[in-house]
């Protein structure tokens, strides 16, 4: 028997047993073996290997898949580096990368190369089917031209299987797999900014360089993107496209089949159905699928000929995993353009700071588009109004109702932007004082009228509004605050006339839900949309000249170290949604911290100069990207035992730590109950990466051997929310 180490999606140290077969079975191939008195799926990561216990306790595996190609060497050093890094178990990790159809303990379906059908020279001599049977007819016809898929064919007549089938025992019909896809030339002139930008990409194809591409928002990254990725195209090259958000895929997609109609393109999110993400990833590993689009997930999406990686709108916080697997997409993208020796494009109008540090010191090639790609288009003219004196209407000022007025009658569209959602973000008895607090949080629920609940955005619970105050039988509570369904009833109360259209998690909950948004924008049928930050991210709306900022200030309250840098991305990006195309933008920022350094430099449209300031603040403290953090998180049935653990585990890891590697807290976290536990946390910081991951090392090491059934903890490496 020969001995292999196997993956198992189970929270041990390394995820690794020892399972014997009768042969050598490559790495990479999935089996199925027994643990723990059932069968569950797993991976080779070893073979031939010396068992390090008895032989007689180890267990046999049940099935290999040997039919399906295994997961190839460099997905796997993959995979070894994220569990590494983010100090995870590899089995977990190995499998939070699969598709569902590969976690599974039953035998994958692989991917045909797509045929092509068509007529062969005895075929074209036969007469056509008349023309009064017109889809056959046109069915034949095409199939007279260089050959078309199944699928393409189905699209002429839905019969097409079945005539093929037909012509084919007629021996009329000839199959083979489609050729390399041609390439259309763009219609779209790149200006010199976008040709320079393309081309220097263009210089580095065959070796690791990480480009950042700071383009003001309207300033054609897109292009750029799409430029390049044609030429890795016509090499025969694969091509790695991610996003932050799956609502910015159906513009996307807009576009990438408008340029690349014939290129064979994979889909990976989390809305993608279970059977077909298998597949597109199937089809991305053995290199059917050219171009390869999803959000953070898709990272890990195994690409034999990878030419290319782009990651789009990169300091967007959605590319961090906040929960099981903390790994952050962006980063894990630039360790594999340097595994696999090609170039990586992070571009944003806002660059994180960790990705604008990198330019400045030379670590990043910095590629800048300081003007917008289309020539009539001009930069929003931006006021920011203190409203800490104003009388509000719902949140609204005397001149942003003004403004919208005016916008609405000149036939503008128009913005309104609040980054909160729901009626109201809570409900109160003003008798008393009461407000609706979350039985399992300690989070405020939030009203949703038109379902007429609470809801907490935390943990999901639910309850229908009250019709009374609990506490003093009040009936008359009060809805307090301002989110996106009560802006939309003012405004509609407002603007009667005007077509309001909500846009937040809610509201785009459905698959097609932004498909028919883009719809009913592009057939003028949107007068103001009200929405969350989810619009504030790379969404082209080319009639949009008005943006309405509500509450902006309201992060800058926050202890979080981010909130500011946060802030100023947000309100940069919706202020660029204003004012594309050849309409002049206008922006009004409502806040009660008019001198707020942020708001000077959204005013001017500064980033530099807010980035400056921003690091050299940074620098002091020896904050990121000067320092590096690790969380050290646990949760308990009560916060005191949360606490207690984390100090006893603190006070074993201390004397063993460098002496440049700091312990802060614990301390509770700020929203302390969720989903019926209590969590604290506890940072580790140092200016050694190096040194900051031997410490954690250590704090896994000691948590692994001090479990408590009350309590649980995780790590969170490069830690983003605090």
């Amino acid at each position: 028997m020969i001995y292999h180490h196997i993956a198992l999606n189970v929270p041990l140290s390394d995820g690794l047993l020892t399972y014997a077969y009768h042969e050598a079975l490559p790495a990479g191939t999935r089996v199925v073996v027994p643990f723990r008195n059932k069968l569950q799926a797993g991976m080779v990561w070893a073979n031939d290997i010396t068992p390090d216990i008895d032989v007689l306790k180890i267990q046999n595996i049940q099935t290999a898949f040997t039919d399906e190609m295994p997961l190839p060497q460099d997905w796997r050093a993959l995979l070894a580096f994220t569990a590494r890094y983010y100090h995870y178990p590899l089995g977990q990790a190995v499998f939070t990368a699969l598709p569902q159809g590969l976690k599974e303990a039953k035998p994958a379906v692989m991917p045909e190369p797509p045929l092509v059908y068509r007529l062969n020279e005895c075929g074209r001599k036969q007469t056509p089917p008349p023309e009064r049977f017109h889809k056959k007819h046109a069915l034949w016809h095409a199939l007279c031209s260089d050959g078309l898929t199944l699928p393409d064919l189905k699209k002429i007549h839905t019969q097409a299987e079945k005539l093929l089938d037909e012509w084919a025992q007629q021996g009329w019909i000839d199959t083979f797999h489609a050729a390399a896809p041609s390439l259309m030339p763009s219609e779209h002139i790149l200006n010199a900014e976008q040709q320079h930008a393309s081309q220097q990409i263009q210089t580095a194809f065959g070796q690791f360089q990480p480009f950042l591409l700071y383009g003001i928002t309207g300033s054609g990254k897109t292009e750029v993107y799409f430029d390049a990725i044609a030429q890795v195209l016509a090499q025969g090259k694969q091509v790695l496209f991610l996003l932050p958000e799956i609502n910015l895929t159906p513009q996307l997609l807009k576009r990438v089949q408008n340029r690349f109609a014939d290129v064979p393109t994979a889909v990976l999110h989390s809305q993608t159905a279970a059977g077909k993400r298998t597949q597109d990833y199937l089809r991305a590993m053995s290199g059917q699928a050219k171009l390869v689009i999803g959000t953070r997930l898709a990272v890990f999406t195994p690409m034999s000929e990878l030419g290319l990686i782009v990651v789009d709108e990169e300091h967007d916080s959605s590319f961090k995993q906040d929960n099981e697997l903390r790994y952050h997409a962006r980063d894990l993208a630039v360790w594999r353009a340097k595994q696999a020796d090609c170039p990586i494009v992070l571009g944003s109008a806002t660059p994180s700071l960790e990705s604008w540090h990198k330019a400045q010191s030379g670590a990043y090639q910095l590629l800048e588009l300081t003007e917008r790609a289309h020539t009539a288009a001009q930069l929003p003219q931006v006021e920011v109004l203190n409203v800490g004196r104003l009388k509000l209407d719902n949140g609204f000022s005397p001149q942003a109702l003004k403004l919208l007025q005016q916008n609405f009658a000149a036939g503008g569209m128009s913005l309104v932007y609040l980054n909160r959602r729901g009626f109201s973000p809570a409900l109160f008895c003003g008798d008393c004082g009461h407000t609706f607090g979350c039985p399992n949080c300690s989070a405020k629920m939030v009203l949703h009228q038109r379902a007429r609940q609470l809801r907490c955005h935390h943990c999901d619970h639910r309850e229908p509004v009250p019709y009374k105050c609990p506490d003093c039988g009040n009936q008359d509570l009060t809805a307090v605050g301002h989110g996106t369904q009560r802006v939309e009833e003012t405004l509609r109360s407002f603007l009667p006339q005007a077509k309001v259209v909500r846009v937040d998690r809610d509201s785009t909950s459905h698959k097609d839900d932004w498909s028919d948004l883009y719809q009913r924008i592009a057939a003028d049928d949107v007068d103001i949309l009200v929405g969350t930050q989810m619009l504030a991210k790379g969404h082209d709306f080319a009639q949009l000249n008005l943006v309405i900022v509500l509450n902006a200030d309201g992060s800058l309250y926050s202890s979080d170290f981010r909130a500011p840098e946060r802030l100023f991305a947000e309100l940069m990006q919706v202020s660029g949604r204003s004012g594309r195309a050849d309409k002049a933008g206008q922006v009004l920022i409502q806040t009660q911290l008019p001198d707020h350094a942020v708001f000077a430099a959204v005013k001017v449209q500064d980033y530099r100069h807010f980035a400056a300031n921003e690091l050299s603040e940074r620098e002091m403290f020896a904050m990121p990207p000067f320092g590096f953090q690790t969380a050290i998180r646990a949760d308990a049935p009560n916060v005191a035992q949360a606490m207690d653990f984390l100090n006893e585990m603190k006070a074993v890891v201390q004397p063993l730590l460098q002496e440049n590697v700091t312990q802060f807290g614990p301390a509770p976290m700020l929203m302390v109950r969720l989903a019926e536990r209590e969590r604290a946390q506890l940072f580790l910081e140092s200016a050694s990466r190096k040194d900051l991951h031997h410490a954690v090392s250590l704090w896994v090491q000691v948590l692994q051997q001090n479990r408590d059934r009350k309590i649980r903890w995780s790590v969170d490496v490069d830690v983003q929310d605090m």
